[in-house]
Parts: structure tokens; sequence; C-alpha cells
């Protein structure tokens, strides 16, 4: 069972986190934190799965970033880099996680790479699940503008929610049933119908901060062991993938089949095989 912690994060931010971590077992002494960080549009919850097995040994801990979940959704932002940065900071920090194995997805892995580049002292390992080092590009974000713009919102009922993300999205290669129980996940009930928790124009200005530039410079800072994993079918090609292990002083590099973007929601299984390995010669090499 997930026991809400409240967090306070750059410039005052409230954020809401969950420690996942059972009773150390008598005689035991709790391994190394963890830190997971979810991708944009993302929440805490969508890491229930993996926090929960990893909690039998760690103490992990999930947080809401800011503009998303339960967490503060400040109207002026800032949803730079910097801020994000900072409150991951904050958060190992109070939490007294230090020096943390941080897992992040997406735009949560690029956080989690800047936290270990710039804050070496707090991070322990790292894990990035299908996130480019790359620009993104100008293309990409008005893409994803015309995406915001064809949510068929509100959505009358949940079910509508699973079947438009799921089946119905033109912006998806295929149908993805895990896709649409990870949006519904990001959908609350509001009097005219279901809407996202989160603002979409904040959406986009925390992905304007960092889509535009490349990140080799700062991977290439990071000094502790780092598994760089993707989805075959994920955003993360292979070619960049391995060049990013090549960057890395310490990488590794990991896939999971059968999986897109969303790779610990789509084969939760698998990407438990796929990290369970590293995270051992991790933290005992």
């Amino acid at each position: 069972m997930a026991t809400r912690i409240e967090v306070t994060g750059a410039d005052g931010v409230h954020l809401t986190a969950w420690d996942f971590a059972d009773p150390p077992k008598p005689g035991r002494s709790r391994e190394p934190g963890v830190l997971l960080l979810h991708g944009l549009m993302g929440r805490a919850s969508h890491w229930a799965g993996t926090a929960r097995w990893l909690g039998e040994r760690h103490r992990a801990v999930a947080v809401d970033q800011r503009g998303h979940g339960r967490s503060d959704k400040p109207a002026d932002g800032p949803y730079d880099r910097e801020a994000y940065v900072a409150d991951a900071v904050a958060t190992l920090e109070q939490l007294d996680l230090a020096p943390a194995v941080l897992i992040g997805h997406s735009m949560g892995a690029l956080t989690a790479w800047q936290v270990a580049a710039r804050r070496p002292d707090l991070v322990r390992a790292l894990i990035l699940c299908d996130m480019r080092a790359s620009a993104y590009g100008a293309a990409s974000q008005r893409e994803w503008e015309d995406w915001f713009r064809a949510w068929p919102l509100p959505f009358a009922t949940l079910a509508d929610v699973h079947k438009w993300f799921g089946e119905d999205d033109p912006w998806a290669e295929r149908p993805n049933p895990a896709r649409g129980a990870f949006y519904a996940e990001v959908m609350a009930e509001s009097p005219d119908g279901w809407r996202p928790v989160f603002d979409p124009e904040q959406m986009l200005r925390s992905r304007e901060a960092w889509v535009h530039n490349a990140h080799w410079d700062e991977l290439a800072q990071v000094r502790c062991p780092t598994l760089v994993l993707r989805g075959l079918d994920g955003e993360l090609g292979r070619a960049e993938a391995q060049e990013m292990v090549r960057v890395l002083p310490r990488g590794q590099y990991a896939e999971v089949a059968d999986a897109g973007h969303l790779v610990h929601y789509d084969q939760p299984e698998a990407w438990r095989t796929a990290i369970e390995p590293f995270l051992e010669g991790a933290l005992t090499g």
C-alpha cells in the first residue's frame, strides 16, 4: 500500500508523491532508494506496478511532477527544465532518498539524466526509458499541438477514453488497449464529462522547453551506471539508443519486444526482466 507524501518543489510548488516501500524484513537493511519520474502527461500512479515490486527491497517513491497528477499546476509556471530538475532534487533531498536510483520514462528520463549530470552526489544509477538525446524539432511540436486539438473533449464516459486512445486516435500507429488504460488514468470526471487532469497548454510549454534542443552534452556528463532502454516500436530508435550508450561512460543497452513508447505499461513483466539484472549489477558492483 502506498503512503502519500507532500514535497515542496522549486518556487514553493506543492508536489505529491507516493512511497511504495514495504517495512524492512527483520535483520535486513533497506537497499538504496528509488525515485520514479513519469513522462509528459503521466502521473505517479503509472509507476504503481513497478514501484510495488521495487518496494520489496527499496524505498520506492513515485512523484507527480509539476503540472501533473495531484501536484500544483501554477498558471505562470515555470515549466522549464530548470524547474523540473530542481523539483526532482528537492524530492531526493527532502525524502532522504539519495544517493538513489532514478528511473525515468520519456521526459522523466531527461530529468533523471540532467539531475545526474548536475548533482552526481544524489544519484547512484539511472534507468532511462524511451527518451531521445537528439532534438525532436519544431515540426514535432506542431504535430503535438494538432494532436491536442483533435482530442474529442469532453469524453462522455471513461469507456470512451479507453476506446479513443486505445483504438481510434489517428495519431496512434496501431490499436493498443494499454495506451487507452494509460490515458484513462489521467482523466477526471467534470460536470460535462471526462477531461484531463492537466492543462494541455502547460504540457506544450513543458515540451517546448526541451524539444528544440539536443541533450548529448549533459548525457556525456553522467558518471553513474546507466541503462538505456527502449521499446522495439517506441520513439527511441535502436541506432540512437546505442549511440547514447556509447556516449555514456558506464552505459548499458536493453530493449523490450512488443512494446511501444509506454514500455513499462505495455509489457510490465518484460520490463521487469530487462531492468532487474541491471539493478543487481549497479547496486552490488
